[in-house]
């Protein structure tokens, strides 16, 4: 099969510091991956080496097939990889409608013509009328993204990263600072939303990890722990000691 996302030996370094070693990470279309560790594992580097906010220090990444090592941001999105961010990361002086027509032009070539700017755009209102339908948002359609209450901000994030339409979608930390409510409603929109989608996760609540994913990467000191069914993860005695908190002596 066909990898969707391949790392080969990734390596990543700020100075003396050594905070991504050597990951091999091979992730099939429409796999749910999640990747957890205690903190300072390095699983926001590691995502930031895949959506390329930081260049590896050594190593490969490959996007079904494709060397992506390095490529530009803005053409990863182009390529079907969307990113939601830990800290909110939405315009907060734009209407909910603006955010997610603005995320849905983003996709698209810069160079057109007129009549393709044209169709581009009404097409554009259209996929955010959509998205907004989707997440639940249309109701607050011309509120400031800036005013929505912490919960809502979240929805709005994960509708910009569906606005991208992308084939691999990466959520870090989609859960913080919600209540269990509101925990509770972001994991059964992730579940629906990325229906049919590859997806990687980096979250620290084990209830989302073990809802959301049918696969699970342990990093720990920037090394690749353990990785299996969330079963197996559940299981495995070294999982438990260095981030479950806990071993089995029996």
């Amino acid at each position: 099969m066909d990898m969707m996302l391949q790392l080969q030996g990734v390596t990543k370094q700020f100075g003396n510091l050594e905070v991504i070693r050597g990951v091999d990470l091979d992730i099939a279309p429409g796999e749910r991956h999640a990747i957890i560790g205690p903190n300072g594992a390095g699983k926001t580097t590691l995502t930031n080496l895949i959506t390329s906010r930081f260049p590896p220090s050594s190593g490969k990444l490959l996007f079904q097939g494709r060397d992506i090592t390095g490529m530009a941001p803005h053409k990863l999105v182009r390529l079907g990889i969307g990113r939601s961010f830990q800290i909110i990361n939405t315009f907060r002086e734009m209407t909910i409608y603006e955010n997610l027509r603005n995320a849905t032009l983003a996709r698209r070539p810069t160079r057109s013509s007129a009549r393709r700017g044209v169709e581009g755009l009404a097409d554009a209102r259209e996929q955010a009328e959509r998205i907004m339908e989707r997440i639940g948002l249309s109701h607050a359609r011309d509120r400031l993204a800036g005013h929505l209450p912490y919960g809502e901000q979240r929805v709005l994030e994960i509708g910009l990263v569906l606005a991208c339409d992308p084939r691999l979608i990466i959520l870090d930390e989609p859960a913080a600072g919600l209540s269990a409510a509101e925990t509770r409603h972001v994991t059964a929109l992730i579940d629906e939303v990325t229906q049919g989608k590859t997806l990687i996760l980096i979250e620290h609540d084990m209830d989302v990890v073990f809802s959301l994913s049918n696969r699970i990467s342990v990093l720990h000191y920037g090394r690749i722990l353990a990785q299996g069914s969330p079963e197996e993860i559940r299981g495995n005695e070294e999982v438990k000691a260095v981030y479950l908190g806990y071993r089995d002596d029996n």
